[in-house]
């Protein structure tokens, strides 16, 4: 499946993009092994959202849907096997499933095996099984790769893990596991990455404490049911703030979006290179910082980005740099070589498909050089997305912006994260 785009004269309107995935992935887990009824309101129904809601239905939580929201009656800690299917949970594509499962099922009295598609069965899960393992937990895959067996053990040991990559998935896997361990576990980190599982473990009653970079977790009775609101997914909203900032005469609403300090990287990278964005009504919604934001058409300065910062911001890596293609000057991208193995090589698919477009991006090993000039146009052309949802979403973008015709091979992915995205961006194309 191929989109056809073409550039646009300016954006504008009102608009609120999907829910948090991040948050959704994590209120549906809590929610299921806590005791009682929770509801989780504006859950994000993609398809990345699905196979964790279907995983926890396969271990007997009854999760039901009703007008966008979910309703969990959770059963407490202890899940039952899951019995459907030659392998027990399908993750598909989403790597958050399955890393953060793993930290719920090393503490389970059953064995259970994951598989996924083509591209998450290619993605490193080493990084999980090296701590679950030592917290008592039997897990074997082949070549660090998937399908992973987890044979649980609800008698872990609690270990103080120090890991040397900031990665808000291996923490949430070792959390959840230290609720099952026989004593307080300790995660620590070089750069503080996402919490949202630290802010809702607390409001569903986990005895968690937080000191800089460092969590403890201890072990858990039970957990109490909570109702979670989800705010918008600030990697979501990262596409349309780029396009009011690089379509001359462009400005932007986008409401209701999560600005999670520890999720803001791009907003705080952005306010330096001069873009003209004003957060407005700022509150907190279930544990999380929300606001609205305008966005208005701004000329940039090149920055530069280092190891300190990407945690903040690595979803919104690939579209970053797109907007540093229209900033004056020079900027360069290290620290992020974790871009090699998220859905797809996003170092090498951004850098072959902006020199496509006509920009100047440099692939480094850990990140790139982009030789940004202001207001310049690409050409259209042939582009592919490599089944990625960010890099798909990222080059739509870049066709307001391009001269002729952009097609965008494998465009359907961006389900995974951002159902009706190509609807919305119709909406405020002018």
């Amino acid at each position: 499946m191929y989109i056809k785009l073409r550039k646009i004269n300016s954006i504008s309107g009102v608009i609120e993009v999907p829910a948090d995935k991040s948050i959704t992935h994590r209120a549906v887990m809590l929610a299921s092994i806590a005791v009682g009824d929770s509801v989780v309101k504006n859950y994000l129904p993609s398809d990345d959202c699905n196979r964790t809601i279907d995983a926890f239905c396969r271990m007997g939580v009854d999760i039901k849907i009703d007008q966008g929201d979910l309703y969990i009656k959770g059963g407490g800690l202890n899940l039952i096997k899951p019995q459907v299917g030659r392998y027990n949970i399908y993750a598909g594509n989403s790597g958050t499933t399955t890393r953060l499962i793993s930290g719920i099922l090393a503490g389970q009295d059953f064995e259970t095996v994951i598989t996924g598609d083509d591209s998450l069965s290619r993605r490193p899960m080493q990084r999980i099984i090296h701590p679950l393992s030592k917290m008592g937990a039997r897990i074997t895959l082949s070549n660090g790769l998937l399908p992973l067996v987890i044979k649980g053990n609800p008698n872990l040991r609690a270990i103080n893990y120090s890991n040397n990559k900031s990665t808000g998935q291996v923490k949430s896997a070792v959390m959840f596991a230290g609720l099952y361990a026989d004593g307080a576990t300790v995660y620590s980190e070089p750069v503080k990455s996402r919490d949202h599982s630290e802010r809702m473990l607390k409001a569903f009653g986990a005895d968690i404490k937080i000191d800089r970079n460092s969590v403890t977790i201890y072990p858990a009775e039970r957990l109490i049911a909570q109702d979670t609101v989800v705010p918008g997914d600030i990697s979501s909203a990262a596409f349309f703030i780029a396009a009011a900032l690089i379509v001359p005469g462009s400005h932007l609403t986008i409401k209701n979006v999560g600005i999670n300090p520890t999720r803001n990287g791009l907003l705080e990278v952005l306010g330096q290179m001069g873009a003209d964005i004003t957060l407005t009504n700022i509150r907190e919604v279930s544990q999380e910082p929300v606001c609205d934001i305008a966005v208005k058409y701004s000329k940039l300065k090149a920055v530069n980005i280092d190891a300190f910062l990407v945690p903040r911001m690595v979803d919104e890596i690939p579209i970053f740099v797109l907007i540093a293609t229209q900033a004056q000057g020079v900027t360069k991208i290290s620290g992020a070589k974790e871009l090699r193995v998220k859905e797809s090589d996003r170092i090498a698919a951004i850098a072959s498909q902006f020199t496509k477009l006509g920009a100047q991006v440099e692939a480094l090993e850990d990140g790139f050089i982009v030789n940004g000039t202001e207001g310049v146009n690409f050409t259209g052309t042939m582009l592919d997305s490599f089944e990625d949802h960010r890099i798909a979403m990222t080059l739509a973008i870049a066709s307001l912006i391009t001269e002729g015709e952009t097609i965008i091979k494998d465009s359907h992915c961006v389900d995974i994260s951002f159902p009706g995205f190509y609807e919305v961006l119709r909406s405020v194309c002018r």
